[in-house]
C-alpha cells in the first residue's frame, strides 16, 4: 500500500473539522470520498498500524492510549456532561482543575461538582 497526496484544502477542511467537533465529528474519508464518523478513522488507522507499532517501543501503552482516544469521552464532552448536570460553569472550572490535579476521570454526579 502506498501513501496517497490530497490537495492541501481537503487535509485543512479535516483539521477545521478536528478542531470545531472533536472526536464526535465527522472527517472526510478521501478514499471512500464520502464524510464518517471521527472514532471509525481512530480505529481504522490503528488497525492500518498496528503491525508496526511495536518497532516503535511501548506497544501495549500505545495501543491502549489510542483505543482509550477512540472510546472514551473527550474533556469537551465530560465539561458539558459536568454543566448539563450542574447548569453552573464554576462546576465545570472546578471539575477541570481536578482533573488536571489528578488525571482524566468520568463525570461524578452533580453534587459532587457544588461548590461551597
Amino acid at each position: 500500500m502506498s501513501y496517497r497526496i490530497y490537495r492541501r484544502a481537503l487535509i485543512e477542511e479535516n483539521k477545521w473539522r478536528a478542531a470545531r467537533y472533536g472526536i464526535e465529528g465527522k472527517l472526510i474519508d478521501f478514499g471512500k470520498e464520502c464524510e464518517v464518523p471521527m472514532r471509525d478513522l481512530a480505529v481504522e488507522l490503528l488497525a492500518f498500524v498496528d503491525d508496526v507499532v511495536d518497532e516503535l517501543g511501548s506497544p501495549q501503552r500505545r495501543r491502549s492510549t489510542c483505543t482509550r482516544f477512540s472510546t472514551k469521552a473527550t474533556s469537551a464532552e465530560r465539561q458539558l456532561a459536568v454543566y448539563q448536570q450542574t447548569g453552573d460553569l464554576r462546576a465545570v472550572v472546578k471539575h477541570l482543575v481536578d482533573e488536571t490535579r489528578g488525571g482524566v476521570t468520568a463525570p461524578r454526579s452533580a453534587s459532587a461538582h457544588a461548590i461551597n
